[in-house]
C-alpha cells in the first residue's frame, strides 16, 4: 500500500486527516486519527514497595480507568522528559530511576498514536499530583500492592501490558 495524497480534514484537539492510498491498482481513501505520541509509566515505590496508578475519566471510554500514569510527548521534549513530567504532574513524585519497556502502536488501523511505555522507580511524593488545572485534569492517585495491582481487571491496553511485563519479570 502507498500513500498518494493526504489532506487535513479536522485540526482541533486532535487532527484528522484523509488518506489516499494505492493498493494492486485501486485507488481509494482511509481516514487517519493523528494522535501523536504519548508515554506511559509503572510507577513503583520503592520506599512503600506499592505501585503508583491513577483514577480519571477518559472520554474514550466515558468511563474513569485506573490506569499506570500516561501523557503526551509536548513540543520540544523527549519522551524521557515527558514521563517524568507526567509522573510530577500526575502523582506528585521525582523519578530516581527509568527503564523503557516497549514502544507499541495503541490502535494502528486507524491512529497514529505510538505509546512508550516504560518502568519507573520512586521513592518520596514532594507533591499532591492530580494532574493540572489548566489541562482540566482530575487526576486520583491510588496504590496497590504487587498482589493487588496483578490482580487488577482493567480495560487500559497499556496497564494490561505493563502487568504482564511485572508477571514476567517475576517469574524470570
Amino acid at each position: 500500500m502507498e500513500v498518494k495524497d493526504r489532506k487535513k480534514v479536522y485540526d482541533g484537539y486532535f487532527k484528522m486527516y484523509e488518506l489516499t492510498v494505492e493498493q494492486d491498482g485501486h485507488t481509494f481513501t482511509r481516514e487517519q486519527f493523528d494522535r501523536g505520541t504519548a508515554v506511559a509509566a509503572l510507577v513503583h515505590d520503592t520506599e512503600k514497595d506499592s505501585f503508583i496508578l491513577t483514577r480519571q475519566f477518559r472520554i474514550g471510554s466515558e468511563s474513569d480507568l485506573v490506569e499506570v500514569v500516561a501523557g503526551m510527548v509536548d513540543k520540544g521534549e523527549n519522551p524521557e522528559e515527558s514521563i517524568k513530567r507526567e509522573i510530577e504532574e500526575e502523582i506528585g513524585y521525582h523519578v530516581d530511576a527509568l527503564e523503557h519497556l516497549y514502544t507499541f502502536y495503541s490502535s494502528p488501523g486507524g491512529t497514529t498514536e505510538k505509546v512508550l511505555l516504560y518502568f519507573a522507580e520512586v521513592s518520596k511524593q514532594h507533591a499532591d499530583g492530580g494532574g493540572k488545572a489548566d489541562e482540566h485534569e482530575k487526576i486520583e492517585i491510588v496504590e496497590y500492592t504487587k498482589e493487588e495491582f496483578l490482580q487488577l481487571k482493567t480495560p487500559d491496553a497499556k496497564t494490561i501490558i505493563a502487568q504482564l511485563w511485572l508477571q514476567l519479570k517475576y517469574k524470570a
